[in-house]
């Protein structure tokens, strides 16, 4: 049951005035985020409290190296976006020291345009050095913003290193932004992430027409191999199924980003006809849920009184090496009353 003060954050949310709903969707992607019990438990009501109310928009995952000009494409199709009616909410996620946990969350300031409008709503959140640079309640705050009534939801993620099949576990579609020089076609197939990728765009292609054409060109012929030796689904050529494609633009003059989100749509007409978006979110809210499991289970087992008091000692015997790490792992987890082996 909501108390009072979550019962009128939600009244904002859901049908306030414009700039009542954007301080309740603050307020509450902040209750989210705290790892306070209490505020946790509140999160959870105004959670399900909303749930009815989302599921309704168009989720899109971008990654890329840093430099690749993720913001500025993310600025560029917003923009694009709104003067077509819609209503963008962006998620980014920026790296968190790992000695201080902070973040400097610049995207905002990048997007100075973008976060100005009404229609258009930008949460920077520290990646709390989570796997796949994506904040630990990134899918929350999605739901959030499309019971706020977004209908376009961007998650902009760390990319670093190999592991943004986290940010391909949330969203719809999964945007793979590659630069000019991206390798010949065996540099190019050695990225995992191309595997999932639905869309790989060569971004800053006005620096260097010529070098963002052949990597279109290798990175063509890698997503052919891969189909015909990885996901089955990529090898099909029945034009009912969406096919992993590659394109070019430059987000910082605006060229091609009307054809992306035609691409887009195309992607989100084919998955709707086949009925691969409504699957794909329901292999993802049951993992979502399995994620939480071990997080909790994790943050459960870290906070058992007996395993704090044998965790000192046996971490020291691990550290002088006269103790297997292994055999100190199954003494904690003993610990708290199950064998695990």
């Amino acid at each position: 049951m909501l108390n009072a003060v979550d019962q009128a954050l939600v009244n904002d949310l859901t049908s306030g005035p414009s700039l009542a709903q954007r301080r309740a969707l603050a307020k509450i992607i902040t209750l989210l985020e705290s790892t306070r019990m209490d505020h946790r438990h509140r999160a959870d009501e105004v959670l399900n409290t909303l749930l009815p109310k989302t599921g309704k928009s168009f989720r899109l995952g971008i990654s890329g190296v840093p430099g690749v000009g993720k913001s500025t494409l993310i600025e560029t199709l917003g923009l694009h976006l709104i003067e077509k009616g819609h209503r963008v909410a962006v998620l980014a996620i920026d790296p968190s020291s790992s000695l201080s946990g902070g973040s400097i969350l610049g995207d905002k300031t990048r997007m100075e345009r973008l976060s100005v409008l009404d229609k258009a709503f930008i949460r920077p959140s520290p990646s709390s050095c989570t796997l796949g640079g994506v904040a630990e309640k990134t899918r929350e705050a999605m739901l959030v913003a499309e019971a706020a009534g977004f209908d376009i939801v961007i998650v902009e993620t760390v990319g670093v290193g190999q592991s943004e099949i986290a940010v391909a576990g949330m969203t719809d579609m999964f945007l793979l932004l590659q630069l000019p020089n991206a390798g010949d076609d065996l540099q190019a197939i050695k990225k995992g992430v191309m595997e999932i990728a639905d869309l790989i765009v060569i971004n800053k292609v006005d620096i260097d027409p010529d070098a963002a054409m052949r990597a279109q060109l290798f990175i063509t012929s890698s997503l052919r191999l891969l189909g015909f030796q990885g996901n089955p689904d990529h090898a099909s050529h029945d034009q009912e199924y969406w096919h992993p494609t590659v394109m070019t633009l430059s987000a910082l003059e605006g060229n091609g980003v009307p054809e992306l989100w035609e691409k887009i749509l195309h992607f989100q007409k084919l998955q709707n006809a086949n009925g691969k978006l409504q699957y794909r979110r329901k292999q993802q809210a049951g993992a979502w849920m399995w994620d939480r499991i071990d997080a909790g289970l994790k943050n459960a087992f870290q906070n058992h009184p007996a395993v704090q008091t044998l965790l000192p000692g046996l971490s020291a015997e691990v550290n002088q090496g006269t103790m297997a790490a292994s055999v100190a792992a199954r003494r904690l987890l003993e610990a708290m009353g199950h064998e695990f082996f």
